[in-house]
């Protein structure tokens, strides 16, 4: 390989990189100005009441680990859709905060599913989620198409990390686009758990 084509590999890979860091956020809000049916809290998390709720696009794939998986199987749960990479810094601080609380809320109704995105191959994703232990399942989504499904103006996931909860009718109810804390996450949940 010639030093002209290893400088632009390099400079493509920099360009590459640049981008995908760009994505990962550790905070950030979007409030809901203009026709919007929900309002974001003083904490970063958007909320919707429950008679002004969008419905939730349903979410098929390939987990990471070749299974088939679809949220249209959750109907009737109370779900957290977590969007995460494995290069995503805020991603591994929050990791561990969502499997504590998965493992004690998924006896009363509640489902977790991640997206895994911008990861390249799976390798990096299943090393993550060995490594923070997680045992929920996690799309497999390397192109965002997923995210593409939201529709513009609801509750829809904007960044990574971004976390999602959505009501028993599969209507999305609350919004954060920024890691969470295991308290800010069973925050999110707690309400819409405790709808009738």
């Amino acid at each position: 390989m010639s030093a002209a084509s290893r400088t632009t590999l390099l400079a493509a890979g920099a360009v590459v990189t640049a981008l995908a860091l760009s994505a990962c956020t550790s905070g950030g809000t979007s409030g809901g100005g203009g026709s919007t049916n929900f309002v974001t809290g003083d904490d970063g998390i958007a909320t919707a009441a429950k008679g002004e709720r969008a419905a939730a696009p349903e979410l098929d794939g390939e987990t990471l680990e070749g299974k088939p998986l679809s949220t249209a199987d959750y109907k009737g749960k109370v779900l957290v859709v977590n969007v995460w990479g494995s290069w995503c810094g805020p991603c591994r601080v929050e990791a561990k905060n969502f499997e504590k609380v998965y493992r004690d809320v998924k006896g009363q109704g509640v489902e977790f599913v991640g997206i895994n995105t911008r990861d390249t191959s799976t390798v990096p994703a299943l090393a993550f989620e060995k490594e923070w232990g997680i045992t929920y399942p996690s799309l497999y989504d390397p192109t965002g198409k997923l995210m593409l499904r939201f529709k513009k103006g609801t509750l829809n996931p904007q960044l990574v990390p971004s976390t999602l909860v959505i009501d028993r009718e599969g209507k999305i109810a609350a919004r954060a686009l920024q890691p969470l804390s295991e308290d800010k996450l069973r925050g999110m949940i707690k309400p819409v758990l405790a709808e009738k």
